[in-house]
C-alpha cells in the first residue's frame, strides 16, 4: 500500500463534498447534498480501492473512524438509521459513507444513490456544518 503522502482526492469527491478535517487515517468529508447530514471517510492511501485490500492495521483503523464517524452522526442528527457503505460504482477510490437517515426524508426507505433528491446548503452552512463535525470528531 502507498504512503499518505502519496494520497490525491478523486475529482469527483473533491467537488461533492466539503472538507471537515483529517483523522488518523480517513479525510472527513461533508457531502454537498444538504437532503441527509452524510459524511464520507476516504482513507489516505494512494491506490486504495477495496476494503480488504487495506493493511490489516488499516482495516482495523478505518473501523474504528467509522465508529467513531458514526457515534458523531448519531449524536448530532438523531437519526432514525444510520447508512454506511462503501459503494464506489462510480468513484472508484476507496470512500466510505455514513449517511444520517429519517423516515420522514426525501428518499426513505429506499436508498439515497439515485434516489433524484439533491439540494444544496445555504451559503456557508455546508462549511459551517463541517465545522462543528470536526469539532464533534475532536480534529
Amino acid at each position: 500500500m502507498t504512503s499518505a503522502t502519496e494520497f490525491m482526492l478523486h475529482p469527483r469527491l473533491a467537488a461533492d463534498t466539503v472538507t471537515v478535517g483529517d483523522l488518523p487515517l480517513c479525510r472527513a468529508l461533508l457531502s454537498r447534498n444538504a437532503c441527509w447530514p452524510w459524511l464520507v471517510l476516504v482513507p489516505r492511501r494512494a491506490g486504495a480501492v477495496e476494503i480488504h485490500r487495506l493493511e490489516v492495521a488499516d482495516q482495523a483503523r478505518l473501523m474504528a473512524e467509522i465508529s467513531q464517524a458514526s457515534r458523531v452522526m448519531e449524536a448530532a442528527f438523531s437519526p432514525d438509521k444510520l447508512n454506511v457503505a462503501a459503494i464506489g460504482n462510480l468513484v472508484p477510490q476507496l470512500h466510505v459513507h455514513v449517511v444520517a437517515r429519517r423516515r420522514d426524508d426525501a428518499a426513505w426507505p429506499g436508498p439515497i444513490w439515485g434516489s433524484g433528491h439533491e439540494r444544496a446548503y445555504d451559503a456557508g452552512a455546508a462549511e459551517a456544518l463541517a465545522a462543528k463535525l470536526a469539532v464533534d470528531l475532536g480534529l
